[in-house]
């Protein structure tokens, strides 16, 4: 049994400070965004082979991106000519998919977005928070407390929805005398 338990859902320093794990829009690097380098799809593989719905929904649900129809087939046009290799170029990419006004208005680069939206889809991230709450969970000592840290709404929903079912496990209707 556990007694307490806590969770840092955020990004680790250690792959944002390596440029060559491409997290960072603003420094040139492979596009991979993988948290573990040696399984799985890549950022590349993300942009060069999705289709353009697919982009979109991702970028839309994941990035929470308003223009995500506008960056996903500025995606598909660029891909056309040639591969999109690099975290420059798609930020670059990304960048004019953006209106003006808008990029104006923005404190942060505009591919911020679209870039979360593509590492959590290369990652699987928000598919593993529910099953890992659940099992840790299991393991508390009554009494005990979980905790956990967010850094997006995406996460942060998942999180609160889980705990509030976890507190209330029965799925009968309320007017139900008994479960």
């Amino acid at each position: 049994k556990i007694n307490g338990i806590l969770w840092d859902l955020g990004v680790s320093s250690v792959q944002l400070d390596e440029a060559e794990r491409g997290f960072s829009y603003s420094q040139e690097a492979f596009l991979d965004l993988r948290m573990d380098r040696s399984c799985g799809k890549t950022a590349y593989d993300v942009v060069n082979t999705y289709a353009e719905s697919e982009l979109r929904r991702i970028i839309n649900d994941w990035g929470e991106e308003k223009f995500s129809g506008r960056v996903a087939a500025a995606i598909v046009k660029a891909r056309e000519s040639s591969p999109i290799e690099t975290t420059t170029v798609l930020a670059d990419i990304i960048a004019s998919a953006i209106p003006a006004g808008a990029r104006k208005k923005e404190a942060q680069h505009p591919a911020k977005r679209t870039f979360q939206a593509i590492r959590i889809e290369v990652n699987d991230e928000l598919r593993i928070i529910e099953p890992t709450l659940e099992a840790a969970t299991r393991r508390l000592e009554s009494g005990g407390r979980a905790a956990v840290i967010t850094f997006h709404s995406l996460e942060d929903r998942i999180v609160k929805q889980t705990f509030k079912r976890l507190e209330n496990p029965c799925t009968c209707p309320h007017d139900f005398p008994v479960c």
